[in-house]
């Protein structure tokens, strides 16, 4: 197997909301620096996604209006969810989420090319951007134009999403579409943003069981998240007979992570990538797209979580520890942002989080059941 392809070019900083927004371009220069001292060399640059490419799943009036917006910023009034808060206007707003966009697309078409088979876009993920509206730190959804790239090509796509958020955006988009199954796991929408993704959401007509949501409790740990994460992907991949895998990778589920309630360690992370790995070999060729997505820890968890998403793409352990000679180059600035020491390995210890308790364990445990017993049934009539 060829060493995967990583997409980034500094131009992914330019997508950025302002210096006190939570999504910070800052994450970028510990992250990629680690993945490069991880092994990671097969670097592409993102292109821009042309307006027709944006259409497949975005509005032509909402492509128009983020337009508007990055043309100048601050003279207008609050549309399609642009605005203060979430999504806040800045220059080019266009051209740099466009960018984004181009980038996950790119990574689909070389993996179509076989040239290799696995790729990521760490700067995408936007999980949360509707047809016609921004929402939750995102304006266009990249990673669902990436499974629309690979839907379109002929491929039945899964796409797994293990963000802290539901990944609201991407079921929305393919909600009535037989050839995606999106599966999400995610805390509640009971307890955060967006307040969707429960187990009853199963997919539109003629697409019933290719939406999959489960909801975890506050304060769930790696145990209830692995074990469901394990049972619940291969046995989809199993009923749905996926021929391409997309995924999104979002870190905020840490303990470490400040906007969430979560509390896994990168241990959950390793585990995930490496059966995202096996499922893409399993049924896909190899064939496999990952994305970045939240984190909000730019220097303790987000540079090591993109670095195992690589390390598991490129079939390699973890090297022992972090680079020294990295952990020096950012401390200061880790320490200047709230968000030190820097981890000296990779694997956080197994006490780095308090154990979750046996009730959040059954409840995990319950749903996650119910959730994949629901879809497969499903799956299975609509055979």
């Amino acid at each position: 197997m060829s060493e995967p392809l990583v997409v980034y070019s500094d131009a992914y900083l330019d997508y950025d909301f302002g210096p006190d927004h939570p999504l910070t371009p800052r994450r970028f220069g510990p992250s990629i620096e680690l993945m490069r001292a991880s092994g990671a060399q097969n670097f592409i640059e993102p292109r821009l996604a042309t307006d027709d490419e944006l259409l497949r799943l975005h509005t032509r009036s909402y492509i128009r209006t983020v337009k508007n917006f990055g043309i100048d910023p601050w003279h207008h009034v609050p549309e399609a969810g642009i605005g203060p808060g979430d999504c806040p206007p800045f220059e080019d707003m266009h051209k740099a989420s466009a960018t984004v966009a181009g980038g996950s697309i790119e990574a689909v078409d070389r993996v179509l090319a076989n040239e290799p088979e696995h790729v990521f876009n760490p700067g995408g993920g936007l999980h949360h951007a509707m047809a016609g509206r921004a929402s939750g730190f995102c304006i266009y959804n990249d990673v669902a134009l990436a499974v629309a790239r690979a839907r379109d090509a002929g491929h039945r796509v899964l796409y797994v999403d293990l963000d802290v958020h539901h990944g609201d955006g991407t079921q929305a988009l393919f909600w009535d579409d037989p050839q995606v199954l999106t599966f999400s796991i995610h805390e509640t929408g009971l307890t955060l943003f967006p307040g969707t993704g429960f187990v009853d959401e199963s997919g539109g007509p003629g697409a019933e069981g290719t939406v999959v949501n489960v909801p975890l409790q506050p304060y769930s740990g790696d145990g209830s998240w692995v074990a469901a994460v394990k049972l619940a992907v291969p046995a989809l991949a199993e009923a749905f007979k996926p021929t391409f895998l997309v995924s999104q990778h979002g870190s905020d589920t840490h303990a470490y992570d400040p906007l969430a309630h979560l509390r896994l360690t990168t241990n959950a992370y390793r585990a995930a990538t490496t059966l995202l790995d096996e499922v893409a070999h399993q049924f896909c060729e190899g064939r496999w797209v990952a994305t970045g997505g939240g984190g909000y820890d730019a220097y303790r968890v987000v540079p090591r979580s993109w670095s195992l998403i690589w390390l598991a793409q490129a079939h390699r352990e973890p090297p022992p520890t972090t680079s020294e000679e990295w952990r020096a180059t950012w401390a200061a600035k880790a320490e200047r942002f709230g968000q030190a020491p820097l981890p000296d390995t990779y694997l956080d210890p197994q006490d780095l989080a308090t154990p979750e308790s046996q009730d959040i364990a059954a409840r995990n445990a319950k749903t996650a059941d119910e959730a994949l017993t629901q879809s497969l049934e499903l799956l299975r009539r609509s055979q």
